[in-house]
């Protein structure tokens, strides 16, 4: 289901793959377990400059661009063969636990996602 009928991967897959780097920076900064669940999508835009097949490899890239009051904006690029094939980005917002309302980022969230 992850590719279509000829072989190339589903452009949805990106925003997977995407989502997974995004949860492995957070554990890398030690801040998953405050932001698991905490960041819902309010913006995903996705270009594609060539094909990704199944069983090419490929080199996931996140980064955070901006960091709002919020909201938070990843830059992500996909590449394979050394050649970028995908580019794009992502905005969430952090929103609190029990209401599900966008709230502030704490100031060491802030400090550990700080662009």
């Amino acid at each position: 289901m992850d590719t279509d009928a000829a072989g190339i991967w589903h452009h949805s897959v990106v925003t997977r793959w995407a989502e997974e780097a995004e949860a492995e920076l957070h554990r890398r900064l030690g801040i998953i377990d405050e932001t698991f669940g905490m960041t819902p999508r309010v913006h995903t835009e996705f270009d594609f400059a060539d094909v990704l097949r199944f069983d090419d490899e490929a080199d996931i890239k996140l980064w955070v661009s901006a960091l709002g009051e919020t909201s938070i904006t990843y830059e992500v690029e996909i590449a394979s063969s050394a050649k970028t094939v995908v580019t794009g980005r992502m905005v969430a917002v952090l929103i609190g636990g029990d209401n599900g309302q966008k709230r502030t980022w704490p100031d060491h969230l802030r400090e550990s996602l700080s662009p």
